[in-house]
């Protein structure tokens, strides 16, 4: 059986690790080279690092960043933000990063996951979606959960993984922040549409809510950012809980 993995989340804006609720109020968090190593230390299993207002501000994601943050850590390292072209990936690749995380891109362009799957492999290629839900349907969004789309989630998740998406990162923008728990009703509709890894985003808010996303939500990854980068939960202290739940975890 695969293990789980348990996957700190560094949202950047302005060089500092920042946290917010269902995508705004951001508060700042710390340095994010710090915590990268931080968690890598403390048994992450990953690390996802979003530029979260490269997209909106039209600028790239700071590769120089990326440099200093992969000089740290010694476990994957999931890079987004701003992503829109084969040189954009090259780039981050070549500064560190393990993976790249598309989102608003992909949907403007959706042809780009085919064209960065073949030159990098899907192992590279992770597809960030941000869904709220709209007259009890999941709706995607972009911009940094700014600009609605016409497009259902479930209908974007097949097709990512048709053209070669490696990895799917759903964040539930009715959840983001609130740490009322993930969205596993959605997660696990995903599970059974798509063959390739879901990670769950968005409500983390103590170690039971993990526990129901792996069972309930069939999640394959679990990402979180305040309730780690506020030291609320211990990432060692979570895994002991997730293994005594006989969920298949790294220690």
């Amino acid at each position: 059986m695969l293990t789980k993995r348990i996957i700190p989340c560094l949202d950047i804006k302005n060089g500092r690790t920042v946290k917010g609720v269902n995508f705004v109020d951001l508060r700042d968090a710390g340095d994010p080279v710090e915590l990268a190593a931080i968690y890598a230390q403390n048994g992450a299993d990953e690390l996802v690092f979003l530029d979260i207002s490269a997209t909106e501000e039209k600028r790239k994601t700071l590769a120089e960043l990326v440099m200093r943050v992969a000089e740290k850590v010694n476990i994957p390292f999931t890079v987004g933000g701003g992503i829109s072209s084969v040189e954009d990936v090259e780039l981050l690749l070549n500064s560190g990063a393990d993976k790249v995380s598309i989102n608003s891109s992909a949907v403007k362009n959706p042809l780009l996951i085919n064209e960065l799957a073949a030159k990098f492999g899907s192992q590279c290629i992770v597809v960030a979606i941000d869904a709220k839900q709209i007259d009890g349907e999941w709706i995607v969004h972009l911009v940094g959960g700014k600009v609605p789309t016409n497009i259902k989630l479930f209908d974007w998740a097949k097709e990512v993984e048709q053209r070669g998406a490696g990895e799917i990162l759903f964040t539930s923008m009715d959840h983001d922040g609130t740490k009322n728990g993930f969205a596993n009703e959605a997660l696990a509709k995903l599970g059974t549409l798509v063959n390739i890894p879901i990670i769950a985003s968005g409500g983390a808010g103590n170690m039971q809510h993990f526990v129901e996303t792996f069972i309930d939500g069939k999640a394959d990854a679990a990402l979180a950012a305040s309730v780690f980068h506020f030291k609320e939960i211990d990432i060692m202290d979570l895994k002991k809980e997730l293994k005594n739940n006989n969920i298949a975890i790294r220690i």
